[in-house]
């Protein structure tokens, strides 16, 4: 939901961290222009690769243009929005393609993705061999958890325990405590919903949310209104947000002043986090396959397992990739939702609907 964004991304956002990139995939169909970057002074000569985004792709430059260098291709990055609807573009423009490969499709997408025939099937057995799966056709490139996080000296002030459980956060001593983005049109928003279902069962969940609503839940389009505007530590007045397992260290990377702990924290509620895990694949009927292989094995390189964990707020899905310093702030939740593609896919519109009513209408 790879996000704004799953997501996420995942994973934080350009309007938040002072210059981050981990505003995660807003699920919107809105169209938007796509915006095309070349990182290369190559001659005329070169392979041009049109490799398409989502918004909260980065890279650094320097690395971009070592791989043009290195491998004779010319890349065309082409930024289609969040992940959703960079999926939809794909579809739109299935019949004349407009990129050869993809980067961003997540477990809550890659179903709908082969579904409308807009990825290769399968990738050589070469390209896969991670430690966090997409099956055959998408190769792990990140990984990322949606969780709840908390402001510490927020929760400290209230002299309330911190909730142990979802269930907890309906009692009256929580009311207000949490804020959370629109689950039909944000990843992470989405992803959040789609756990409390995995962990609660269908039901129980929308029950959940109905209570949540009585007790004051504050819901906002996207995550980094949820985040920048509303979670207290940007002054707004709810010390519980939905966000990612890596937020607190982006809080300590990109604050002003040096800090040895983060002022936020993850909790990691039964229930109440889903991992979201981005790869890349190659778009059906590309003429360029050896050139998109390459890219595909750039992604999953070293020096890319590196950057992008604080370029874009996520964990490397490469075994043994060691973590920057930073990312000690980021520990994995010890437990977390799932549920099948195919799942998803099916029924995630549905469970939108159903959540559209119970707690906005």
């Amino acid at each position: 939901m790879a996000g704004e964004p799953l997501g996420t991304r995942a994973f934080l956002a350009l309007a938040l961290f002072k210059g981050s990139v981990m505003n995660r995939r807003l699920f919107t169909l809105a169209s938007t222009a796509l915006a095309t970057f070349t990182f290369s002074t190559l001659t005329h000569a070169a392979t041009e690769l049109r490799v398409m985004v989502h918004s909260s792709f980065a890279l650094p430059k320097p690395l971009l243009a070592q791989f043009e260098a290195q491998n004779g291709i010319k890349l065309a990055i082409i930024k289609g929005g969040d992940a959703g609807e960079m999926l939809n573009k794909l579809i739109l423009t299935r019949a004349k393609p407009v990129a050869d490969v993809v980067y961003g499709i997540d477990n809550t997408l890659q179903a709908k993705a082969l579904a409308a025939g807009v990825i290769e099937p399968a990738l050589p057995q070469t390209a896969g061999s991670t430690d966090a799966q997409l099956g055959d056709a998408l190769a792990a490139v990140d990984y990322g958890f949606v969780t709840l996080n908390y402001d510490k000296a927020a929760v400290a002030k209230t002299g309330t325990p911190l909730p142990k459980t979802l269930s907890d956060l309906t009692q009256p001593a929580y009311k207000g405590w949490l804020v959370v983005p629109n689950a039909a049109t944000s990843s992470p928003g989405y992803a959040f919903l789609l756990a409390t279902i995995a962990g609660m069962g269908e039901e129980k969940a929308f029950a959940w949310w109905a209570q949540m609503r009585a007790n004051g839940i504050k819901v906002v389009k996207g995550w980094s209104e949820a985040y920048y505007t509303e979670f207290s530590l940007n002054k707004g007045s709810h010390p519980l947000v939905v966000s990612y397992a890596t937020s607190p260290a982006a809080e300590v990377f990109y604050a002003k002043t040096k800090l040895t702990e983060s002022p936020t924290a993850s909790l990691n509620l039964a229930g109440g986090v889903f991992r979201q895990v981005e790869g890349v694949a190659l778009i059906k009927g590309t003429a360029n396959k050896a050139a998109g292989l390459k890219f595909v094995d750039f992604m999953r390189s070293g020096p890319v397992q590196q950057a992008l964990q604080t370029e874009m707020w996520m964990y490397p899905a490469v075994p043994k990739t060691a973590l920057v310093p930073v990312m000690r702030h980021a520990v994995e939740p010890p437990a977390f939702e799932s549920l099948a593609p195919q799942i998803i896919a099916d029924q995630g519109p549905k469970w939108v609907a159903r959540w559209t009513q119970v707690v906005l209408k």
